[in-house]
């Protein structure tokens, strides 16, 4: 009996691990469609990727989506939720024809409002534009986004055009405030404090402030854009600091976990009783 005991528990526990340790995160790509994010779009597919690979390495399982969006903020789903290679793909039918009238805000709502999202999953939002927010849309306000967002728990990261800097020029800022720079070799180094500088138009305030008030980080894509090493740190530090807001978010209903655990705990308890 005490061998059926033992065996049980480590059952119990191993499976109890496993639901702590595992989660499932949706990761949608939101992208303008201007003539001028060919650079961005290019780099979508490989970035992905190296996200995938490193959250599964944490035993994460990934989905993954990609909105488009060009004139008038109206959006068009490129990939529903689904596999990272039907997201890769799907970067290929992205434009750059769209005009002027690029509204962020109006494909954030329109994301969140015609995916069929995982239950029970993350919901990690990635902007990509490099243009600001043009008002398509009277009815739409910077509370009322952030409050959608966090109505599902979602945070955002923005890669957009503004500039920050922590003495010298950096990579991107989180939401506490931490920078991040470019080492000169690929790789990246933290510094504190961050400081955002005046992006293009309305772009600090309307995503910048937006995507750190989620919990996510704000990126200058015009490091990206200087290729080499730089944009070589540009995606490592975007990839590992996605990976450490994904793993603050949870992938699993803390009812789940807590009745797991409460029916090892019972299990056992019978079984000591016995």
């Amino acid at each position: 009996m005490k061998l059926v005991r033992l065996l049980l528990l480590v059952l119990l526990v191993g499976l109890v691990a496993g639901q702590l340790g595992a989660g499932v995160v949706d990761v949608v790509v939101i992208v303008d469609e201007s003539v001028s994010m060919a650079t961005e779009h290019a780099w979508i597919s490989p970035m992905l990727g190296t996200l995938d690979s490193s959250l599964a390495t944490l035993g994460w399982s990934a989905n993954y989506a990609l909105v488009g969006y060009a004139k008038s903020g109206q959006g068009r789903t490129l990939a529903g939720i689904g596999t990272l290679a039907a997201t890769q793909t799907a970067t290929g039918s992205l434009v750059v024809t769209g005009g002027p009238e690029e509204d962020g805000w109006a494909a954030i709502h329109y994301a969140l409002n015609n995916l069929s999202f995982t239950a029970g999953a993350a919901l990690n939002i990635i902007l990509i534009t490099d243009e600001d927010r043009d008002n398509t849309n009277s009815a739409l306000s910077y509370s009322g986004t952030l409050a959608a967002l966090q109505g599902r728990n979602a945070l955002l990261n923005a890669a957009v055009n503004n500039p920050f800097t922590c003495g010298t020029a950096a990579l991107g800022i989180g939401s506490d405030g931490t920078a991040y720079k470019a080492d000169g070799s690929g790789g990246y180094t933290s510094c504190t404090p961050g400081v955002v500088g005046n992006g293009t138009g309305n772009t600090e305030t309307a995503y910048v402030a937006l995507a750190r008030a989620t919990g996510g980080a704000a990126w200058d894509l015009n490091l990206l854009r200087k290729g080499g090493v730089t944009a070589t740190s540009f995606t490592k530090a975007f990839v590992d600091i996605k990976v450490e807001e994904i793993q603050d978010q949870t992938g699993i209903p803390e009812p789940i976990t807590l009745a797991l655990v409460g029916a090892a705990l019972a299990v056992f308890g019978c079984l000591k009783r016995r």
